[in-house]
């Protein structure tokens, strides 16, 4: 378990050195199995990720009856937005490890509430045709988590409206590129509405990548 934790600091902090989320935005999980309870590894709430240490990092039960924060938990409270990676576990059995960000051109974009369409092909790493922007909802609620959710529907990447993005993978390693990408692709997205619309890729060409890239960046 420490060496996990240790891996959460890794990707929090990676966070901050890439640019990705400054400061004590954004947040990280991995999946995991603490005394034989199901939950998940989460950074803490209002810390600077640079002065994190193990015990710092906060478990989480996935199924409420074991929400012991007295036997679990680390002298710091989870994320504020604990709920939506709670949510997306139980929902996605799939995902071994979440990041959140508030990285800048995600975040630019994500403030119109639009979803990406497929101006480039590389919106088929997120799991689809496009990639959708989670309606807005207040940090840490309920009604958040249910958007993204949704948005997350046969997708490991979303935008969330007027706050930034989320990421799920098979590790954090996956997680943490698959964030990379799409702040990359929203980057190519503003530059190219500048220019004026851009051509989109057809629904056809797009169900081809997807098929292509099943097996893009497994390591």
């Amino acid at each position: 378990m420490i060496e996990l934790k240790k891996q959460i600091i890794e990707y929090a902090q990676k966070l901050n050195s890439t640019n990705l989320s400054p400061l004590r935005s954004g947040n990280v999980s991995i999946r995991v199995i603490n005394d034989s309870v199901e939950g998940f590894l989460l950074t803490p709430s209002g810390k600077r990720y640079n002065e994190l240490v193990p015990e710092d990092i906060v478990f989480l039960a996935l199924r409420e009856k074991y929400d012991n924060l007295k036997l679990f938990n680390s002298s710091l409270n989870p994320s504020s937005e604990w709920r939506f990676h709670q949510d997306i576990y139980l929902q996605k059995p799939k995902a071994k490890a979440i990041v959140h960000a508030h990285s800048p051109h995600a975040t630019a974009v994500s403030t119109h509430g639009k979803s990406i369409p497929a101006f480039h092909y590389m919106i088929a790493l997120a799991g689809g045709d496009d990639i959708k922007c989670a309606e807005y909802a207040t940090f840490g609620t309920t009604e958040l988590s249910k958007n993204i959710i949704k948005a997350l529907d046969k997708r490991k990447a979303c935008l969330m409206s007027n706050h930034g993005q989320i990421t799920f993978g098979d590790n954090l390693k996956q997680a943490f590129e698959l964030a990379e990408e799409v702040e990359n692709i929203c980057h190519q997205y503003i530059i190219a509405l500048k220019i004026g619309k851009p051509k989109i890729l057809s629904y056809a060409e797009m169900q081809k990548i997807l098929d292509k890239i099943k097996h893009y960046k497994k390591a």
